[in-house]
């Protein structure tokens, strides 16, 4: 069983400290554990607990309401909320449904929002939030690997599943190559991006994670893409700009597009031969704009 501090606990469930103090002598739903030094810790079925009383206090529901409801009530009740499409319910459904390893809901929560808005939007608007969200859980060895690589797999097959779904683009398309380098794994991003170029009429070559950079420069002489698209999440020994020169150096003259976490392209400087991507509207512009008319 997990621990978790208050100050997790109020970056998961995003209620205030002295709120779960008060309700903590108030009533019954809350009773965190203490060390022998007389700290507070919740457990993973306290965490659960406050992420479902968060969602039904954002709806409206009284505290002194809610503790007097059965665990069969609050999931019906969450269950009808999630209905009106309000993300930081979303969010903390697919939380729980995280760390209960639930697939069925979290398929579930996923399918439905890409009906409802697409897969751009619900990737934007949920699935990033959602990982920066449990990236709380990470970043302080919460999540066991085994949850992150199901969640992570879960939301790949999503998109796999919608990139499938679109035409084929015609034979003249314009060609664009897409890939992550050795050591990066985190694949989520760079498969929107397969499916925002997909859905633009971009014939995509889609090289996956961990591609050596020296394998580049044959898939360019034999496709001879318009563009290189690739991105940076996890931290190396070598840095962002000798990662790239290398790759620039592979391309044969092939623009790259690159993505990732702001703070390590500080030191990156653009070109004509590079552009960095802050949001994914940066590479629709750009690949409206290099698509012949």
């Amino acid at each position: 069983m997990s621990r978790y501090t208050m100050a997790q606990i109020v970056t998961l469930t995003g209620i205030k400290a002295h709120t779960l103090r008060k309700w903590e002598t108030r009533y019954n739903f809350l009773d965190p554990e203490r060390t022998d030094t007389n700290i507070r810790y919740y457990s993973d079925n306290q965490l659960k607990k406050l992420l479902n009383i968060s969602v039904l206090s954002r709806n409206g529901f009284r505290i002194s309401k809610i503790d007097k409801m059965s665990d069969a009530e609050i999931h019906k009740t969450i269950i009808d909320s999630l209905v009106k499409g309000n993300y930081e319910d979303e969010i903390s459904a697919l939380v729980i449904s995280m760390l209960d390893m639930d697939e069925v809901s979290f398929n579930e929560i996923l399918r439905t929002q890409i009906i409802k808005k697409g897969l751009l939007t619900t990737t934007v608007e949920l699935i990033y939030p959602f990982l920066n969200q449990v990236g709380v859980l990470w970043g302080v060895n919460k999540v066991m690997p085994a949850q992150e690589h199901f969640i992570s797999n879960l939301i790949k097959k999503k998109m796999f599943a919608s990139i499938d779904l679109l035409p084929y683009p015609q034979e003249e398309a314009p060609k664009i190559l897409m890939f992550l380098t050795e050591n990066e794994h985190h694949e989520i991003g760079l498969l929107l991006a397969y499916y925002i170029a997909r859905e633009m009429g971009w014939k995509v070559y889609y090289l996956g994670q961990n591609v050596p950079i020296e394998n580049i420069k044959q898939v360019v002489t034999e496709i001879r893409p318009a563009l290189m698209l690739s991105m940076f999440v996890t931290p190396t020994e070598v840095s962002i700009s000798s990662k790239i020169d290398a790759i620039l150096q592979q391309g044969e003259s092939v623009p790259l597009l690159v993505s990732g976490n702001p703070m390590s392209f500080e030191s990156v400087k653009e070109s004509e031969m590079l552009k960095y991507l802050s949001h994914p509207e940066d590479l629709i512009e750009i690949l409206k704009n290099k698509k012949p008319k």
